[in-house]
């Protein structure tokens, strides 16, 4: 009989992640990363006030009352994870490069994650969704939602002009599937304007209404009274996902580098032990929360005799 012979290929497949360039749209504070666990955001207070043909001097004399906000910095860390020494020697491909490339995406994706999650804003800064009906797809939803159409970005950009949020700026990030109902909404000469606003370079795919928009393959979730929730949670059938829109000096972002640990050669487990450890943190920047707004997915109305 003859001998199998196996054979391993140079390269490995990797896992992949989601992209998370939108998380340099935002407020810049990590040069505070290494300086404190609380990071505190003044908020001015209201203005002195005007008062048209003034007649009564002096004019009375108030002081501004200045009030802040904060956030705690998280660390987190990867688990420890061993390269053997055999691995090292006898596989064909490069198993300690793929083992540390993963673990840092995967880092990165947590933090990300919990970006979404700082940013998200509670029920009343949320808009549904008002276009065709989809189907649910969330983790363990079940039924129907309205998909995303054009008229939610304008319903949004029209919520933020009436706010004062500066016109440049603003941001649109979108799931893998509400860019796709946004996209099935334009018309072929919206498409193609939408289009031709793209810039790669910065994560953009388009532009509409003011915002530019950015897509990943998730953003956030809200449960059926529209609470934010984490995508660490158990899912429910009447979850909802929800795209999140910002300005940019609207959010803020402290990310610190990643710290890698080794220890090499091991005499325990006879191989190389490595973990990252990273410290993030961020929040909406407003005590008032806005130049922040998420659509939700709406829910159509239960059909009668159903």
């Amino acid at each position: 009989m003859a001998i199998q012979k196996e054979i391993w290929t140079a390269a490995i497949v990797e896992n992949l992640f989601a992209s998370n360039s939108f998380l340099s749209k935002a407020f810049n504070a990590d040069e505070y990363v290494n300086q404190g666990k609380t990071v505190h955001i003044p908020q001015a207070g209201a203005p002195s006030g005007v008062k048209k043909n003034r007649t009564e001097l002096p004019a009375t004399v108030a002081k501004r009352t200045d009030t802040d906000v904060t956030f705690v910095l998280d660390e987190y860390t990867t688990n420890p994870i061993c390269i053997p020494h055999a691995d090292t020697v006898e596989l064909s491909y490069d198993k300690r490069e793929s083992v540390l490339r993963n673990d840092k995406l995967k880092l990165a994706d947590e933090v990300a994650l919990s970006f979404i999650d700082a940013w998200s804003p509670a029920a009343t800064r949320c808009i549904e969704t008002t276009g065709a009906e989809v189907d649910a797809y969330t983790p363990k939803a079940t039924g129907k939602r309205k998909g995303l159409c054009k008229a939610d970005v304008l319903a949004l950009m029209t919520k933020f002009n009436a706010e004062d949020i500066p016109q440049e700026g603003r941001y649109l990030l979108l799931d893998a599937y509400m860019y796709s109902q946004l996209l099935a909404d334009l018309t072929q000469s919206e498409n193609m304007a939408f289009l031709a606003c793209a810039d790669a370079a910065n994560g953009i795919v388009g532009k509409l209404f003011g915002f530019n928009v950015m897509t990943r393959s998730t953003v956030a979730l809200y449960d059926a009274t529209k609470a934010k929730k984490a995508w660490s949670a158990e899912g429910a059938a009447t979850d909802l996902a929800a795209a999140l829109a910002w300005h940019e000096q609207s959010v803020c972002r402290a990310l610190g580098e990643v710290k890698a640990f080794e220890n090499e050669g091991d005499p325990t487990f006879y191989g190389d032990i490595y973990s990252f450890l990273v410290r993030a943190g961020g929040r909406i920047l407003r005590s008032d929360n806005k130049g922040v707004a998420a659509i939700v997915q709406g829910t159509p109305a239960a059909k009668v005799g159903s």
